[in-house]
């Protein structure tokens, strides 16, 4: 269930950074509850998610998917560019992220 818990949390911090974004330096009202509560549900899961996985593993994952996603994010609904270096580093974010759930031993 952690594994849950932990995608939860991932999602509720890439829609809080969608929305912080989105508010455009905290000038647009509408978007602050959402950044309030997608922080919120984020910090809450990862908090569960911190009693079974080791704290370095659990803020691995949870950092790197973050990133991977906000930038796929900023990307397409942004209209931010990337360039193929940028393109490199989130895929060794993501390389990352596999070998923590794939083959370390840290993780259950």
């Amino acid at each position: 269930m952690h594994w849950v818990y932990l995608a939860i949390a991932i999602m509720g911090e890439v829609i809080g950074t969608s929305a912080l974004k989105a508010s455009d330096g905290f000038t647009r009202a509408g978007a602050i509850p959402v950044v309030i509560l997608g922080y919120g549900v984020a910090f809450f899961f990862l908090a569960l998610v911190l009693r079974v996985v080791p704290v370095g593993v659990a803020y691995a994952i949870w950092a790197g998917a973050g990133v991977a996603l906000i930038t796929l994010i900023g990307w397409v609904w942004f209209g931010q560019r990337l360039d193929g270096w940028a393109l490199v580093g989130i895929g060794l974010i993501v390389a990352g992220v596999v070998v923590l759930q794939v083959l370390s031993g840290s993780v259950d």
